[in-house]
């Protein structure tokens, strides 16, 4: 996701590695926080790979700046991991909240609403944080105040997202 997430802000405009790790930040830094650790290396291997240019440009103070931006090949590589997202980026909640920070960015409504199909799909497959017999426990069926209150916030949010999906297609397939 972090590459994803760079491709993502770099096609906007291009940044200096500071402001594209606060954009990063502001994200999902809360639940994911990322460190120099990790987005430096990641910026090192899309620019071998081609994704990202870097320029040097004079700072404001005595140290250069470099600029990264998006190649052809990064833009080119970021519609095709919006298109076809791995498994993990439709199941998993925040993962799934990045895509959608970007999902905009994908020309096609058709390729747009596609993705939300799958999310839609997972989110309507019974499921719970539970089991009892192989079969999910709902929170009604669940004793422990505790897992109660996990399974009933699950479910008020399940919700309101099948709702907006149910909305956001609707609006994606009149467009196609």
């Amino acid at each position: 996701m972090l590459e994803l997430t760079i491709l993502g802000f770099l096609y906007e405009k291009p940044l200096h590695g500071y402001e594209l790790k606060d954009r990063i930040q502001g994200l999902s830094g809360h639940v994911r926080p990322v460190s120099d650790g990790a987005l430096y290396p990641a910026i090192t291997r899309m620019v071998k790979a081609g994704l990202l240019e870097r320029h040097t440009e004079p700072g404001t103070s005595a140290a250069p700046r470099r600029t990264l931006s998006l190649t052809p090949e990064g833009r080119e590589e970021l519609f095709a991991r919006l298109r076809d997202p791995k498994d993990a980026d439709i199941t998993d909640g925040q993962r799934f909240f990045t895509l959608l920070a970007f999902l905009g960015l994908l020309p096609s409504p058709a390729d747009q609403a596609a993705v939300l199909r799958r999310r839609q799909t997972f989110l309507n497959t019974p499921a719970s944080f539970f089991y009892r017999d192989g079969t999910p426990v709902r929170a009604e069926e669940e004793a422990d105040l505790f897992r109660q209150g996990m399974l009933r916030i699950a479910r008020a949010t399940g919700t309101a997202e099948k709702e907006w999906l149910t909305e956001a297609l609707r609006q994606l397939d009149a467009r196609a």
